[in-house]
């Protein structure tokens, strides 16, 4: 049976899933448009020509852009109008943005294209597409767009080097002038015709493609963050009973219940937990363990919301003006706005904040409390005071958790207006979408923390063992990491495991 996943993905204009977005952008999963495409965009173009000789004033297509709509433009002069727009907004600065996020923002805009709202031609997809499967990735400036008339200059440089301009990276990263980038892989560059350019750039296609490949990321971090959390328990000798699903059903929030049910299903079959039922002086565990059901959980209810709104973006048109072919109409309005998109990647931020807060408090615990019932040494070094074990571990997991702190802060609120007044309300999504990402890295790093120590603390109690889900879960950080039988540098230990959180080496 062929994985569905190694087909060329069919453009139908169906919503994009979440999981497309990650194969076309991370694994160069190949794209084809499918039958039925090239006739709703030749309809749709049908509209936009028919507007072109009815004498009208049409934003975007026979006038200026943001405060200069008023200004008619010639007919001689609307290739140039379009080409010249690519050009000026074309004036994003920094970092180039990586290439998966680039493919992304490729896929999105050729899907939304395709649903035949947009009036560009078929040659416009067609080249598009023709860029994804060549492997060739415009070089897109990362700072630049205010997320509100779409992403308008990292999107201008993808239509650079659509019209054999800009700058690009060919599949081996090897970075090319636009033009030599087409030629290399057979391509030409495209004349744009009215309303093309405008289409092009008018869109939240960073946004979502950012929102997509973050929520693929913090999926992995929350089951992380879980399977950390059950390993630390058996680590530091604590209980499983605050894990009764009576416990969670009164709360009646659903994220709450499903970690519970995930933190009880990993403990099953552990032997440390019965070992220490008896004769424990301890009454109750600390928040951070007892607790962690409630906080995880509702930072994945927070998290399905994120999802939830990045799917729909994922089905949408964000262009402007819209074309209806069936009515003949063309519609100037504001689905360009970044908004929808904004919000929920300001509170993407907040959801980490606390799966990396929560991870850092049962670390610190963990090294902590080194006492008679948790068996565990001293920073769970093997000679302490000779030795200093994970110690600074700890310090590394608080600097990560100040840092997401301080991009916790919503960019979405904070309004900068644009374009002579006419773009009065921006969102700055692309700015809530980078610091999600950050926030990501950050958190990854701190429940690779909490799993090298947890890994650590469990050899403390062998023969014992802990459930069968923690189990497959330590030795899949035991791959990557040694057991420490001294002090070593740790850099390369929290980047490995890091990487195996990201990977999905642990879901494996």
């Amino acid at each position: 049976m062929i994985d569905d996943h190694n087909r060329p993905l069919l453009l139908r204009g169906e919503p994009l899933l979440i999981s497309d977005v990650v194969d076309v952008a991370r694994r160069d999963r190949g794209v084809l448009l499918a039958p039925g495409v090239t006739d709703r965009l030749l309809q749709s173009r049908k509209v936009i020509d028919a507007a072109l000789g009815d004498g009208l004033p049409h934003y975007g297509i026979n006038t200026g852009f943001g405060s200069l709509s008023r200004q008619r433009i010639g007919e001689a002069d609307l290739r140039d109008l379009q080409r010249n727009l690519i050009r000026s907004h074309s004036a994003g600065v920094g970092e180039p943005l990586r290439r998966d996020i680039v493919r992304g923002m490729m896929l999105l805009l050729a899907a939304s294209l395709c649903r035949g709202c947009s009036g560009v031609r078929p040659a416009v997809v067609e080249l598009l597409v023709g860029l994804l499967n060549a492997g060739i990735t415009p070089k897109v400036p990362s700072v630049g767009s205010v997320g509100a008339s779409g992403d308008l200059a990292p999107l201008a440089a993808i239509g650079l080097v659509l019209i054999g301009e800009g700058e690009a990276f060919m599949a081996d990263g090897q970075l090319v002038a636009g033009a030599a980038a087409l030629a290399k892989a057979g391509l030409s560059p495209i004349t744009l015709e009215a309303k093309e350019g405008l289409a092009i750039i008018n869109g939240t296609h960073l946004m979502a493609s950012r929102g997509a490949l973050l929520m693929h990321d913090g999926d992995r971090l929350v089951h992380a963050a879980i399977t950390a959390a059950a390993m630390t328990i058996d680590a530091c000798r604590g209980t499983d009973s605050f894990l009764d699903p009576r416990v969670h059903e009164v709360r009646n929030q659903p994220g709450q219940i499903a970690a519970a049910k995930a933190l009880k299903e990993l403990l099953v079959g552990s032997t440390i937990i019965p070992s220490h039922r008896e004769d424990d002086p301890r009454v109750q565990d600390p928040y951070s363990l007892r607790c962690t059901p409630q906080v995880l959980g509702a930072a994945i209810d927070c998290l399905a919301y994120c999802r939830g709104c990045i799917a729909n973006e994922l089905g949408a048109v964000t262009d402007n003006p819209l074309v209806f072919a069936e009515g003949g109409e063309v519609i100037s309005a504001g689905n360009f706005h970044g908004m929808p998109m904004a919000i929920p990647l300001d509170t993407m931020t907040i959801a980490v904040a606390h799966i990396a807060g929560i991870s850092e408090r049962r670390t610190f615990w963990m090294l902590s409390a080194f006492d008679a019932e948790s068996h565990l040494r001293p920073y769970l070094a093997p000679k302490p005071g000779l030795h200093s074990g994970l110690m600074i571990a700890q310090y590394t997991a608080a600097a990560c958790c100040n840092e997401i702190i301080s991009l916790s802060g919503p960019a979405s609120v904070a309004n900068v207006s644009t374009s002579a007044g006419i773009e009065d309300y921006n969102s700055f999504g692309p700015r809530a979408a980078a610091k999600a990402a950050r926030a990501v890295e950050l958190g990854s790093w701190v429940v690779a923390v909490e799993l090298l120590c947890a890994a650590e603390g469990l050899e403390y109690h062998r023969p014992l063992r802990s459930g069968v889900g923690v189990e497959k879960a330590h030795a899949a950080v035991r791959s990557v990491v040694p057991r420490l039988t001294q002090d070593r540098p740790l850099t390369v230990d929290i980047e490995r495991i890091s990487a195996l959180i990201l990977s999905g080496g642990l879901q494996r």
